[in-house]
């Protein structure tokens, strides 16, 4: 068989060297004088762009075909000698180029289990070709070093009919060179739905906002690229702005074309404000105070009335208590106890955030006297430590870059074991009175003494040398005799202009009280996951900090802003809009929310023991022995797990069998001392119980319609006390009473 080959593409003679192909003539060197061809800056980024060193190809973690290169080219030394020193020299033959597998292979001109990576007269071929004719160098240690890569829009929004915008990749070196390396860039979008050409041209249907990745060589940049609909007629209406963050909100409602709903009534906005601050429903006399309020004011002194209550401090916990993963059968029942009450009194004694993050992360000593010192005793691993602590107060996931670079974001796997690293000395003693349950041997009982280790060592996988520690993306590690690298590490993440913790806390007070976070996930805080409104997040995290990292300053801030005040009600423009908060979105209420709420409104305890008398649900101290069935139905997390992920506010088809037909709902109706009984008992007319019913449930009285109809069911009922019974059951799975609208 005879191949034509690179001679017909670069304009020389082929020549056949061997009977079982041809074997081409590479590039003259007598032609005109160009650019050395690299291999780290183009053989590397040719072979990523191909896919040959992708997890599905020869990147994969056992190769393909006796070849395995480092994923997406992360060891480019690794991969050179592999190129040119194994194989027998055949994947790169610089005594005969043209029989170099490398091309052959990868053109398909012989037998390759990944088909044709490019074809022989792509740019791919060219520079792999020109590279092995040059000698196939690696880049000598003189070379100018890439420094970063820019990518170009930053940001653009795209309006309909447009549907594609065109990305431009530049490298600059450190001899501060600049190189349009477009061609050799690697795309990355974030949604699935949006095409990208290997030439950075961007396509998408209009209403899609995603994030493009564009990597080279190592280094990464992004691209924000939102697609907006064509609106024919729109024009925005001027709207009042309650705030700073209102003006920033409509800013980018202007540049999508999104209207924003009207205000929600009263009615909705003082539930709204009970369920988002203390997890409870307003009693009637509350809801009816502030809806005859005649006060102009009367919002923002609700709250300011609101942030002042225990139940505030209460739901704050509950929220913390998921994230460290409080539960008994880890901690033990006294250590939860007191790791909970810890929680509980720092929000109530205003303890500012990053306060409350150096005293968990540099804990020690007793965990039963110094409760934030059970932080290193849910978490016994420095490399679980090092995963936790990032994605509790960074908002970054680092799971992928344990085995390889992290592919969507900045984090690189010495990052990683660098992060671990400063957890490595953490040392645990069990008291001696403590005990190992004889059914688990996970389980401990007892006291445990946290303190910090002369020594301490992780090991990186793949050199198997102890890793030093290091702040994340500084360039040194920490100083051998560091007392303990967990201390530098908190001043680090808590400085004011560190960016990181306070965007990351930010986005958590946001998701509290939008049903999610500026950034979603809450906890995914990367370049490739931006945030639905950017300048917004940023600004709000600098106000955070300025303001002394206080939680309730920015609770209140957000509750007083008009955008938080929006009705769910959409209009013409904002019907499909989920992600940018041009209107409030209806969510299920949360586990132990609803349990308390069912609680409250049939004033009836729980006679299964499940729940102690008078304690709420949100203040269960350990959810592994107090799990409440009907708590694990509707979403509890079981707490095993940091990520956001794990509580789940899905509706299900058992959560509506549970609330019709169930037997918690059922047995709190018929409790003769419950809110029916109290009401019956006290000699209460039905329109009277009919009022009390719908300002408990839904926090408004009842419409003239719908008293009429109660009434009329109630007056054709024999059985008074069955009929109430009904009717307040008819308001309990209602959408008005299980959603927070």
């Amino acid at each position: 068989m005879t191949v034509r080959w690179v001679g017909i593409l670069l304009g020389v003679a082929a020549t056949t060297s061997s009977p079982g192909h041809a074997s081409p003539t590479l590039p003259s060197r007598t032609s005109p004088p160009e650019r050395p061809v690299s291999f780290l800056y183009d053989v590397m980024p040719t072979l990523s762009r191909a896919g040959c060193n992708q997890g599905s190809c020869h990147g994969n973690s056992e190769g393909r075909g006796g070849l395995k290169l480092s994923l997406r080219g992360d060891i480019p030394e690794a991969d050179y000698l592999l190129f040119t020193r194994a194989g027998g020299g055949r994947r790169v033959d610089r005594s005969e180029p043209g029989r170099s597998l490398i091309l052959l292979k990868g053109a398909a001109l012989l037998a390759h289990g990944g088909g044709a990576r490019f074809s022989t007269g792509s740019p791919e071929f060219r520079v792999i070709a020109r590279w092995i004719a040059e000698g196939a160098r690696f880049d000598p240690a003189v070379a100018p070093q890439l420094v970063r890569i820019e990518a170009t829009p930053r940001e653009q929004v795209v309006m309909a009919p447009v549907t594609r915008a065109q990305i431009r990749a530049t490298a600059l070196f450190s001899d501060g060179s600049r190189r349009d390396v477009t061609h050799l860039a690697f795309y990355n979008p974030g949604d699935p739905r949006v095409e990208v050409t290997p030439g950075g041209l961007v396509q998408a249907r209009p209403g899609l906002d995603t994030a493009v990745l564009v990597r080279y060589a190592g280094e990464m940049a992004s691209v924000r690229l939102t697609f907006v609909e064509k609106r024919t007629g729109y024009a925005w209406r001027p709207v009042p702005a309650a705030n700073w963050v209102d003006d920033l909100q409509y800013a980018r409602l202007r540049e999508l074309r999104l209207l924003p709903s009207p205000l929600t009534t009263d009615v909705e906005f003082v539930r709204r404000a009970y369920l988002d601050t203390l997890g409870l429903l307003p009693t009637p006399d509350e809801a009816r105070a502030f809806q005859t309020d005649p006060r102009p004011d009367r919002r923002a002194r609700l709250i300011d009335a609101l942030l002042e209550r225990p139940e505030f401090d209460e739901n704050w916990t509950l929220k913390w208590s998921d994230l460290l993963r409080l539960e008994e059968r880890t901690l033990d029942p006294r250590g939860n106890l007191a790791y909970r009450d810890w929680i509980r009194v720092g929000f109530a004694s205003r303890k500012p955030m990053d306060q409350f993050a150096r005293e968990l992360l540099t804990a020690t000593g007793s965990t039963y006297l110094n409760p934030p010192a059970n932080y290193y005793r849910r978490t016994r691993d420095p490399i679980e430590l090092g995963e936790t602590t990032a994605q509790i107060f960074l908002g970054s996931r680092l799971l992928c870059a344990k085995c390889h670079n992290h592919p969507t974001e900045r984090w690189k796997q010495d990052d990683y074991y660098a992060i671990a690293a400063l957890f490595a000395r953490v040392d645990r003693k069990l008291d001696d009175r403590g005990r190992r349950d004889r059914f688990d041997k996970h389980e401990r009982n007892g006291e445990e003494e946290i303190s910090v280790a002369a020594t301490g060592r992780v090991e990186h996988p793949r050199t198997g040398q102890a890793v030093a520690p290091r702040l994340p993306f500084a360039l040194e590690p920490l100083a051998a005799d560091t007392p303990d690298p967990r201390v530098r590490f908190a001043e680090w993440l808590t400085a004011p202009d560190n960016p990181f913790f306070a965007r990351a806390m930010v986005n958590r007070i946001w998701q509290a009280l939008f049903t999610r976070g500026l950034v979603d996930p809450v906890d995914d805080l990367r370049d490739s996951n931006p945030a639905s409104n950017p300048k917004l997040l940023d600004a709000l995290a600098r106000d955070f900090a300025r303001a002394g990292f206080d939680l309730r300053h920015t609770v209140r801030l957000l509750m007083n802003s008009r955008t938080y005040q929006l009705s769910a009600e959409p209009n013409g423009t904002n019907r499909d809009d989920e992600r940018f908060f041009s209107r409030a979105l209806p969510q299920r209420l949360p586990a132990e929310t609803l349990l308390d709420a069912i609680t409250q409104i049939t004033e009836a305890t729980d006679r299964a023991g499940r729940q102690p008398a008078h304690v709420r649900a949100a203040l269960l101290p350990a959810v592994n022995k107090y799990r409440h069935p009907f708590l694990k139905l509707f979403g509890q997390p079981a707490r095993e797990s940091v990520c956001a992920c794990e509580r789940n506010d899905d509706t299900t088809l058992g959560q509506a069998f549970a609330l019709i037909s169930g037997d918690l709902l059922a047995g709190r109706l018929a409790q003769p001392d419950n809110r029916v009984g109290r009401l019956m008992r006290a000699g209460r007319s039905d329109t009277e119980i009919v009022q009390d019913f719908y300002l408990s449930a839904v926090a408004r009285e009842p419409s003239s319609g719908e008293r009429e109809r109660a009434l009329s069911y109630l007056a054709g009922k024999p059985d008074r006390r069955a009929a109430l019974e009904d009717l307040l059951w008819a308001l309990l799975n209602s959408k008005e009473f299980l959603l927070r609208r």
